[in-house]
Order: structure tokens, then C-alpha cells, then sequence
């Protein structure tokens, strides 16, 4: 645990620099703020593999300060799956950011990170923005076998952005596609989809954002149809 323990302060102290050192003709950086709000899905399906069962709420708390975001993000069914992620997000640039998340299970010892039946996995992210093209590389750093991580798991995601929908494909191995049969996780193809959003209106001052996924899993031969909104 020392290892993470070295990785994740090293992070820190980098990610830390870079909110307090000045950039040579950047703006003023807006004030800091916080906001909260949850989305509604009918079922969580994460990276093409379907957390819990039947519809979920995903409450969200954020606090935002220049170019650093920290937040807690949740997902909770109605059939007793729970999780509880911490996440701390760093801007680069107006596109390029780098970030570091917690996954955990709230039914798993909070205070437990053996590689054999630990509860958090730390995942390092490189995302980038742009205006019709985002892409993402995500690493985790640990084995926590109480979550499923292996450690060394990566995930990479292209998503290209139209004037109506967004597709997207996603590629990863260990816990993504992990078999316990075979006791493996190759990397693999596990998230190919296609995605349509729409605010519908309710009143001049205020919409609701709703969101339709059609998800594709090659890797398990599973498909999924999900609708969600935003408050």
C-alpha cells in the first residue's frame, strides 16, 4: 500500500503546482463554487457492463476553484448496489485534463486496501475535449480484489460528436472484461454505442436535459438500451 500511497501524494503535489502556478498571459480564473445535482437512468451500465440492477439514482457534489475540481459521485439501485467514487480533476488546458478517482463499495470495509480483498481502486485519467472529438486514457494503479481491479487495468475512448447524436467505442482489459471461468481480462473491444441527448422544455426558464444510449458489449455479447435525465 505504500506504493499507491507514494503515487497518489506525488499526484497531489503535482496536480497542486499546477492550480498555484500563474500561466504567463492566462485570464483571471473565475471564483470558486460549488454545485450538487443527481441523474436519473433507468439502469447504470459502465463502460459497457451493467452495475446493480433496475433504475439508478447518481448524485453528484462538486467544488470547483481555476483549473483544479474536486467531487464525489454516487450510484444507487433499488436493489442494493451502492457505490461511492472520490475524484479530483486538474485543467491543463481548455481541452486537456488530468485527473485521479476512488472507486468504492459502500458494503466494503472503507479502511481496507490489501490487493486481496480491498475496497478502493485508484484509476489515473488523461481526458481531451474538443469540440466534436473527446478522447480518454484511463490506467489503475492497484490490485483490490474486494472491487475487482487487477491493477495495471487500462481503458482507452473515442467519441466523435454530430449534429444530432454522439458514437463512441471503447477498448480495456482486467476488470473491463474480466471472465471468472477463464480467470483473465484481455484486453478487448467492450463499449461500442451510440448516444442521442434533448432538453425538453418545460418552462422559458427551465428544461430538462434527457439522454438515450444504445450500448454494444463484444467482449460479454450483451446489449443495452438506457434513458436518463438530469437535475
Amino acid at each position: 500500500m505504500s506504493k499507491i500511497r507514494t503515487i497518489i501524494c506525488g499526484f497531489l503535489l503535482f496536480a497542486g503546482l499546477l492550480v498555484y502556478i500563474p500561466v504567463s498571459g492566462q485570464a483571471k480564473e473565475p471564483a470558486s463554487q460549488w454545485t450538487t445535482g443527481a441523474d436519473f437512468y433507468s439502469s447504470y451500465v459502465w463502460r459497457g457492463t451493467r452495475q446493480g440492477s433496475g433504475p439508478a439514482i447518481q448524485p453528484v457534489i462538486e467544488f470547483t476553484t481555476g483549473s483544479f475540481t474536486a467531487g464525489a459521485w454516487g450510484s444507487f439501485d433499488f436493489n442494493d448496489y451502492q457505490e461511492v467514487d472520490l475524484y479530483l480533476l486538474f485543467a491543463l488546458t481548455g481541452s486537456v485534463s488530468i485527473g485521479i478517482q476512488d472507486y468504492y463499495l459502500p458494503g466494503l470495509s472503507y479502511f481496507d486496501y490489501s490487493a486481496a480483498s480491498g475496497s478502493h481502486a485508484y484509476e489515473v485519467n488523461l481526458i481531451y475535449s474538443g469540440e466534436h472529438v473527446s478522447l480518454e486514457a484511463d490506467y489503475v494503479i492497484n490490485e483490490a480484489g474486494g472491487i475487482g481491479s487487477c491493477g495495471g487495468d487500462l481503458y482507452f475512448e473515442a467519441g466523435f460528436s454530430f449534429d444530432y447524436f454522439t458514437v463512441f467505442m471503447g477498448a480495456g482489459n482486467g476488470w473491463h472484461t474480466y471472465d471468472p471461468v477463464d480467470d483473465e481480462g484481455a484486453f478487448n473491444v467492450c463499449n461500442i454505442g451510440l448516444e442521442v441527448s434533448r432538453d425538453i422544455i418545460i418552462t422559458d426558464r427551465f428544461s430538462i436535459p434527457v439522454t438515450g444510449q444504445l450500448i454494444f458489449n463484444p467482449d460479454s455479447e450483451t446489449m443495452f438500451l438506457v434513458v436518463g435525465f438530469t437535475l
